[in-house]
């Protein structure tokens, strides 16, 4: 790790192997700064390389949105709509009524039960349609798994394991199907050639759009923080 500027930006260091140039990546989504370097370039030349791009970068970290901590009183996106999140006395499931996400005991949990809330419904939704899609293609999946992933929105392995981010809770139901379809596609072509988007376009006709909204918006969806 790194510290350059005032006020610092901690930068994260990374050397690759494959790496044949230096570069300077910042994530829209948390902010985290990377900065990779290849084989044989001396960590000085690295550093003065991202020294040089200093008002590139704070710009860039200018455009990361906020971190939004979750707790009662928070409006919090679900399924694409804003709910704020309200405690109710008693012992009952989280549910969605007048504009709130209603949630049982105390302020100290919101946070934990609003992700758990949150992680169901991701799971129901992307198994429904995971499944819709593998069976218009005749093809079935190993499995379907739910990480708070920061990287990408889902994965196929080789296995043909299915995972996502359940954050897509969070995104319009036509995104998640999107993505669903995206890797639920990855189970006929384990590439983004052509012939992959071309099964992609069969599954979701519109697929361009919902892509175009994860990347503008899809960082807001990782602003929320549950405490985890």
């Amino acid at each position: 790790m790194a510290v350059l500027g005032d006020p610092p930006i901690a930068i994260e260091l990374r050397r690759s192997a494959g790496a044949r140039r230096i570069t300077l990546r910042v994530s829209g989504r948390d902010g985290r700064v990377t900065l990779t370097l290849p084989p044989r370039v001396a960590e000085a030349d690295a550093l003065a390389f991202a020294a040089s791009r200093e008002g590139w970068l704070r710009a860039a970290l200018g455009r990361v949105p906020a971190p939004c901590p979750v707790g009662p009183g928070t409006m919090l996106p679900v399924e694409g709509t804003p709910h704020r999140i309200a405690l109710a006395p008693g012992r009952f499931a989280p549910h969605l009524a007048d504009g709130c996400l209603i949630l049982p005991g105390a302020a100290a949990t919101a946070a934990a039960r609003a992700a758990a809330f949150l992680r169901n419904l991701a799971r129901a939704r992307l198994a429904a349609a995971c499944d819709r899609h593998a069976g218009s293609l005749g093809r079935g999946y190993a499995g379907l798994a739910l990480r708070d992933t920061r990287a990408r929105w889902g994965s196929c392995a080789a296995d043909g394991m299915l995972r996502f981010s359940w954050r897509l809770a969070m995104a319009p139901p036509e995104v998640l199907d999107y993505v669903a379809a995206h890797e639920v596609a990855h189970l006929v072509r384990m590439d983004h050639s052509p012939r992959f988007w071309a099964v992609v376009r069969d599954l979701c006709p519109d697929h361009a759009r919902h892509r175009a909204w994860l990347r503008a918006e899809g960082a807001g969806l990782h602003r929320f923080r549950f405490g985890d």
